[in-house]
């Protein structure tokens, strides 16, 4: 990458950085995450104002120079998804949304679908603060690890193949396992399994309903295999 960017971007993270200036991780469509500094932003007269917060959908235009972040040069504000911030419930679900991106999909490599995907999650926290809860959530990360080519099998016993009484869960194996299959996996419920192939088929907006003993075996089955398969330690969202 030389010269100049223009890309649309969501701002994950805004960090203070010397006197005036902010470090910010961006993640955008054609180009991942990238990193930028926005100088004198912090000044009262800052040309960018307050369009580089956490969570701003924009247009910019970025500059790469000699040093490992580009410079922003240009910004135009496309959403503020300002009331997600009123809420402490939407807040956080839109922090540990990014948060999850951020981890999974650290490089520049290119992921457009997932930028969508996040600018729809974005969008129905603004809109709606019942999204906010665990499932929305778990839909959603669930949807990032089908973007990061690591989603578990479901469909069938990733041991053997059967498609009946399919009880365990099994990060290492890659999916869900069957009853004779089952040493060394966690007990994965008929409620657990439902969500976790509904979410997967379903938009965000309409992400399905369960249980918090259901929600957990699901959060745990995500966790698990973002680790073992990416590396990645995704932070909690049920409590």
């Amino acid at each position: 990458m030389s010269g100049s960017l223009r890309t649309d971007a969501i701002v994950l993270r805004s960090l203070r950085y010397g006197e005036a200036d902010r470090i910010l991780h961006l993640f955008t469509p054609r180009h991942g995450r990238l990193g930028a500094i926005a100088k004198g932003v912090r000044r009262a007269r800052s040309r960018f104002g307050a369009r580089l917060e956490p969570f701003f959908h924009v247009r910019m235009i970025l500059h790469q120079g000699r040093g490992e972040l580009l410079t922003v040069t240009s910004v135009d504000t496309i959403a503020t998804n300002g009331a997600l911030r009123e809420r402490g419930e939407t807040l956080d679900a839109a922090a540990r949304a990014c948060d999850a991106v951020s981890r999974l999909f650290e490089t520049s490599e290119p992921h457009p679908e997932v930028f969508t995907l996040l600018v729809s999650e974005l969008t129905l926290l603004q809109a709606d603060a019942s999204q906010a809860g665990p499932d929305n959530g778990l839909a959603f990360r669930l949807k990032l690890l089908l973007a990061a080519g690591i989603v578990p099998q479901l469909s069938a016993c990733v041991v053997c193949g059967e498609t009946e009484d399919l009880r365990g869960f099994s990060s290492a194996a890659g999916g869900v396992v069957c009853a004779s299959c089952q040493t060394a996996a966690f007990v994965l419920e008929e409620e657990s399994y439902r969500f976790l192939v509904a979410a997967l088929g379903s938009p965000l907006a309409q992400a399905p309903r369960a249980s918090p003993r259901a929600l957990r075996q699901v959060e745990r089955a995500i966790a698990e295999t973002a680790e073992h398969h990416a590396n990645v330690r995704l932070r909690p969202l049920l409590r």
